[in-house]
């Protein structure tokens, strides 16, 4: 037997689906961003966009929490609720309309700029001198800001080991306040770069 659900639920439901199919929707925008959540932040990409919901695509299962938002390069973060969730894509409705052109701009204005996941991940660095402790602040496809155990020279080679990480060749690219900045030698592709953060975060969203 199916659960009788109410009148009044049911029509604003529908209603809030009209609604979302009735605004304006742009498929231009179709740029990496990070959906953040009690789980962490992943790597999902813009499907389209309009200015009471948002299409996302992730390279694993969707997460899914009580609390979402998805944040832009520029560090906007815009609050989503689920509205229908599929293997790898997902329909949010935003938690109010926001300014489109915003977005639309934001893709316009900062186009190269790497997206940046905030991973605390404990790494060893090897060095010529012998291996390095050191733990990321944050991570991105192309390099990683890092604090080391002990001071590391501008352009000095390493290779930074990990949890999922075999090997990844780098140079010191900057120091500045007991940090560094690490650019890699073979960056990641964005969908390897999802998949990994994802199996860092939380495993289950990956398939085996």
């Amino acid at each position: 037997m199916g659960v009788a659900v109410p009148n009044a639920l049911f029509q604003a439901s529908k209603c809030s689906e009209v609604e979302q199919r009735a605004a304006p929707r742009f498929t231009t925008l179709i740029r990496a961003a990070k959906l953040v959540c009690g789980k962490g932040e992943f790597v999902c990409v813009i499907r389209d966009v309009s200015a009471t919901g948002v299409g996302l695509r992730c390279f694993h299962a969707v997460p899914n929490d009580e609390a979402m938002a998805l944040e832009m390069h520029n560090g906007r973060l815009f609050e989503i609720v689920p509205v229908r969730t599929g293997d790898c894509e997902a329909s949010f409705k935003f938690g109010e309309p926001v300014p489109v052109d915003q977005l639309l701009q934001e893709a316009v204005v900062y186009p190269r700029r790497q997206l940046r996941l905030n991973l605390v991940i404990p790494i060893t660095l090897r060095t010529l001198s012998g291996p390095v402790a050191a733990v990321t602040r944050n991570i991105s496809q192309q390099g990683c800001r890092i604090e080391a155990a002990v001071p590391l020279a501008l352009a000095q080679p390493v290779i930074v080991e990990g949890q999922h990480i075999p090997g990844i060749r780098a140079k010191v690219r900057w120091r500045r306040d007991g940090e560094c900045g690490l650019v890699f030698d073979d960056t990641f592709s964005l969908r390897d770069f999802a998949v990994y953060a994802a199996r860092l975060q939380c495993p289950t969203l990956v398939s085996a």
